[in-house]
C-alpha cells in the first residue's frame, strides 16, 4: 500500500510539518515574557521572523532531532535503539545551535546508548524535561497504525533514550497516542480518558491533572520546559482555538518554552486540522538544518517525502 492509499497522508503530513514551522515559528520568542507573539503581530498574521539567533524559518533541535528518529525509522526499517541514539550523539558531538542541556549531558557522555539516559538520572534525580515530547512527530506518526499499546510502547522507549525519568516516557506516549486519534479523524480530546487509562498507574494521577479540561497553564507548577505544562499547554491550545494558526499564536504567547511547546502543539493541531490548514505564507522559508551530516537543509517537500516513507 502507498502513502497515497493511506486514509490519513494530509493529517499526517500535518502532523511532521505543523510541527516543525510551530518549532521556527516559537523559536525567537523563547524565554521571553507572555503576550510578545501577539504584541509583535497585532493584526494575528504571525510570521517566520527569525531573531534570538534564529534565520527566518529555521527549525531548532526541536525539528532536527525528530527527523533523526524519522529517518533512522525508515533506513533501519524499524525501531533500532542504538542507531537512534548513534545519530543523536552525532549530532550532538557536531555543536548544535541550540540543544537542551539534559539531552546534552545524556549524549555527550561516554555511557553506552542503553545506560546513558539512566545514568544521567541516577545522579541528577531531575530527567522529566520536554525534550522528549518535541522530536515526537516522525515517530507518533510511524507507530500511529501499530494502535494505542503500539505506540505508546515505542513512545516510551524513545524517549527512554535521553530522559531517564519514567514520567516523561509517559508523557511522550500520551502524545503519541493523541496523533494516533486524530491521525484517524477522531478527537484526541475526546479519547483523552481512554489515553490515560493506558498510562502506568504511578503517574495517571498528575498526567490526568494537567490533560483536565479545567486545567489551564496559569495552573502549571513548574516551567514549561517540563513535560507535564509542555504537554498540558498544547492540549489546552488545542481545547480553546480553533485553527491550526490560533494554536499556535496561543502557544507562543505563553512564553517560557515557546519553540517545545509550539512545536508540540503544531504537532497535534497539525494531525486534527491537516496541512493544508498551515498557512501557505509559513512554508517557503521553513528549513531544518542537520548538524554532523553533511548535507542542505530540508525544507517542505523533503519533509514530505519523509512522511510519506514513515506511512508506507
Amino acid at each position: 500500500m502507498s502513502a497515497e492509499d493511506l486514509p490519513y497522508p494530509d493529517r499526517a503530513l500535518g502532523a511532521v510539518i505543523g510541527s516543525a514551522v510551530g518549532d521556527a515559528l516559537g523559536a525567537p520568542f523563547e524565554f521571553g515574557a507572555p503576550g510578545v507573539f501577539s504584541a509583535r503581530f497585532p493584526d494575528g498574521r504571525g510570521e517566520l521572523c527569525g531573531g534570538g539567533g534564529w534565520d527566518p524559518g529555521e527549525a531548532t533541535d526541536d525539528t532536527q532531532m525528530a527527523v533523526l528518529v524519522g529517518r533512522s525509522l525508515t533506513e533501519r526499517g524499524g525501531l533500532d535503539l542504538p542507531d537512534v541514539f548513534a545519530r543523536f550523539r552525532r549530532w550532538a558531538l557536531a555543536d548544535p545551535k541550540d540543544i537542551g542541556l539534559q539531552t546534552e549531558q545524556v549524549l555527550t557522555s561516554d555511557e553506552p546508548w542503553d545506560r546513558a539516559a539512566a545514568r544521567h538520572f541516577e545522579t541528577t534525580g531531575r530527567a522529566a524535561g520536554n525534550g522528549c515530547l518535541m522530536r515526537s512527530s516522525t515517530a507518533a506518526v510511524r507507530f500511529a497504525a501499530e494502535g494505542r499499546a503500539g505506540t505508546m510502547a515505542a513512545a516510551r522507549r524513545l524517549a527512554a533514550l535521553t530522559h531517564g525519568d519514567p514520567a516523561a516516557w509517559e508523557g511522550t506516549a500520551i502524545l503519541h497516542d493523541l496523533v494516533r486519534v486524530a491521525l484517524d479523524g477522531d478527537d484526541p480530546l475526546a479519547a483523552l480518558p481512554g489515553t490515560l487509562a493506558a498510562v502506568a498507574p504511578e503517574h495517571r494521577e498528575r498526567w490526568e491533572t494537567v490533560l483536565d479540561p479545567e486545567w489551564s497553564p496559569a495552573d502549571a507548577t513548574e516551567f514549561n520546559g517540563a513535560v507535564w505544562p509542555c504537554l498540558g499547554s498544547a492540549v489546552w491550545a488545542l481545547r480553546t482555538t480553533s485553527s491550526y494558526e490560533e494554536s499556535l499564536a496561543a502557544a507562543i504567547d505563553l512564553g517560557g518554552d515557546t519553540d517545545t511547546v509550539a512545536a508540540v502543539t503544531g504537532l497535534l493541531t497539525g494531525a486534527v486540522h491537516g496541512v493544508t490548514a498551515i498557512p501557505s505564507r509559513w512554508l517557503g522559508e521553513l528549513h531544518v538544518p542537520l548538524p554532523g551530516f553533511t548535507e542542505p537543509a530540508l525544507r517542505v517537500p523533503r519533509l514530505t517525502e519523509l512522511t510519506r516513507r514513515l506511512l508506507a
